[in-house]
């Protein structure tokens, strides 16, 4: 049996060196590799949620489309090919945050974070975590 690799790193972004954004479907699709990969295209297409309604040939699409993007790798065994997420959860989520906040914030962040607060239901242990954050911000030494 012949196994063959294919690793990519993620496609930087050469101003933030930072993982090329992606699209709500290959959120989608990224999602069932965290959770369950590494997978064939036909086990990803079958771990989908129902209500998306894709038919196979989209979810081969968007799998070569991450592929490019950097986002998977595979492993080709014969004829299959088992993907595998290359970028951390994480990672991705990180990069998704921050593009959203430069979508959001012009000159002043203070009212984007304050409609944030104010939309979340937080415990009081997420309101320490914050408190945490914010404290080590100012002195510096947030990651």
């Amino acid at each position: 049996m012949v196994v063959r690799r294919k690793k990519r790193t993620a496609d930087m972004n050469p101003r933030h060196n930072e993982p090329t954004a992606l699209s709500p479907a290959e959120w989608e699709v990224m999602k069932v590799l965290w959770d369950h990969g590494p997978l064939a295209a036909r086990d990803v297409f079958a771990w989908l949620p129902k209500g998306h309604d894709w038919a196979y040939k989209t979810v081969k699409t968007l799998l070569a489309r991450l592929v490019a993007k950097g986002a998977l790798a595979y492993d080709q065994i014969g004829n299959s090919f088992l993907y595998h997420a290359a970028v951390d959860r994480a990672r991705m989520t990180r990069h998704e945050v921050r593009s959203v906040f430069r979508r959001l914030i012009s000159e002043a962040c203070s009212p984007v974070l304050a409609q944030f607060i104010d939309e979340a239901d937080l415990t009081d242990a997420e309101i320490r975590q914050l408190r945490r954050l914010l404290d080590e911000k100012r002195r510096g030494t947030a990651h």
